[in-house]
């Protein structure tokens, strides 16, 4: 039996001016990074036998998880638009947005919608790909929204938009 697996869903190509340089500088400092562990593996190899070399299986690994990121966002960076104009209609909820909403218990949360490549639920930033934000796009202040998670339904109303 195969293991499989069925392409994930590619992301929308959008980010932010300082998500852009986020990631510039993240490839900017795994090079960096590589350089040292590439030094530590040569010198791990050196020891000898290298079937129970704990450093060197370690660098090894260290070094695959840096070239997996590093090519990652080697083929990601070209493809991205920075988005760094506001849209002309502020009214409505597009890319880049602060968005308040009110829950059905009253209760307050501001989101604003960024790349998936920058996204950070703790600081309330929430990718341009996920079912709150699809939702969101192109309403209105005062709006009523429907967001469904599986069996669940969770009602928002749009108290606040800024860019």
């Amino acid at each position: 039996m195969s293991r499989w697996r069925p392409p994930q869903a590619k992301s929308s190509p959008y980010i932010t001016q300082a998500g852009y340089q986020r990631l510039e500088a993240e490839l900017k400092q795994l090079w960096d990074r590589r350089k040292h562990v590439t030094t530590a593996l040569s010198a791990a190899a050196a020891e000898g036998d290298r079937s129970e070399n704990a450093e060197y299986i370690y660098r090894k690994k260290e070094l695959r998880e840096i070239d997996r990121r590093i090519h990652y966002l080697q083929k990601r960076l070209p493809i991205l638009n920075i988005v760094s104009e506001k849209p002309q209609n502020q009214q409505q909820v597009f890319f880049g947005a602060w968005v308040t909403l009110e829950t059905m218990q009253g209760e307050e949360i501001t989101y604003r919608i960024i790349g998936a490549d920058e996204i950070d639920t703790s600081g309330g930033l929430i990718s341009l790909d996920s079912p709150l934000a699809k939702a969101l796009l192109k309403k209105a202040l005062d709006d009523e929204v429907l967001v469904r998670h599986g069996d669940l339904e969770q009602r928002y109303y749009i108290v606040d938009i800024r860019y």
